[in-house]
């Protein structure tokens, strides 16, 4: 509660005084959340190195978000050297305890192939995602949604991605609020409603969400929800292509090389298609060589 400020005012140091009070008695909840404490400097100075030990300790007690926590660490170096084989055998471990975090990064091993082979039919990784999202993880709900729009090993099911977007956005989750946006704009699970969707999008940016800083972009462009303005449109592209959203990269690279909205700038669009690229937009490959040719 002191950590998250619920219910009460956040209070870090408090936080980490009651952790190590109740860690030094072994408790295995207690040594887990000293052990982020240490991770995140909340209360204490950084010690990843003190982190790792009593995540260590907290799984060796069975503790199931210490066990995922240890191969967080595992998995990214954290105090550690990186081990993937052993990340993905504690997230297994924890996964088959219940515990939804590690099933989801389990999920995400398993349909990247990061550290194991990758299962192309997803069907493993989708298990993950789902029961997950079951436990009311909200990071594999957002994904379960996105899974269902986009028919990513399953059938596509619209409902049902309205439905965890829907519920994500209650909570003002800006990734849920854009993804409820785009479902009201596309009548995805729901009936169109273009104004709810761009109250949806403003929402969302406004919580700094550069997805839905770019769709409101394409709102101002477009008159979608809101009367047309070239100047909001480009503005919005700009501040989303900064936060390093491809999508919005490559919108303003197209904008700078027809000159909308703006003078046209060949060197200033193939700037953002080469950015584009770089995250992996083919378009932006194929309008740099088209570019080159000219």
């Amino acid at each position: 509660m002191c950590i998250y400020g619920v219910d009460v005012e956040k209070n870090h140091n408090k936080a980490f005084e009651l952790s190590k009070k109740l860690a030094a008695r072994e408790n295995p909840n207690a040594l887990n959340r000293l052990g982020y404490c240490y991770k995140y400097g909340i209360g204490t100075d950084v010690n990843m190195q003190k982190a790792v030990e009593l995540y260590q300790k907290a799984a060796d007690l069975g503790n199931s978000n210490a066990i995922n926590n240890l191969g967080t660490c595992y998995d990214d170096g954290m105090g550690t050297n990186i081990n993937k084989k052993k990340a993905f055998e504690l997230y297994y471990k924890a996964a088959n305890l219940g515990n939804s975090f590690a099933q989801y990064n389990l999920a995400v091993m398993y349909e990247i192939g990061d550290g194991i082979k990758k299962n192309l039919d997803q069907a493993i990784s989708l298990e993950l995602y789902q029961k997950a999202a079951e436990l009311d993880n909200n990071v594999a709900q957002l994904e379960l949604a996105t899974i269902c729009i986009y028919g990513v090993g399953i059938e596509k099911n619209y409902c049902k991605a309205f439905e965890l977007s829907k519920k994500l956005a209650e909570k003002e989750i800006p990734n849920a609020l854009n993804r409820l946006g785009y479902c009201y704009k596309f009548g995805l699970g729901t009936d169109v409603n273009i104004q709810k969707a761009f109250e949806l999008f403003q929402k969302a940016a406004d919580l700094g969400n550069s997805n839905a800083i770019n769709n409101l972009g394409n709102c101002y462009f477009d008159g979608v929800g809101t009367d047309i303005n070239i100047q909001k449109g480009f503005e919005l592209y700009h501040k989303a292509a900064n936060l390093e959203n491809e999508f919005a990269q490559y919108n303003l690279a197209l904008k700078y090389e027809y000159g909308k909205g703006i003078e046209k700038d060949i060197d200033q669009a193939i700037y953002w298609y080469k950015k584009a690229a770089e995250q992996g937009v083919k378009s932006s490959q194929i309008k740099l060589t088209k570019l080159s040719k000219e």
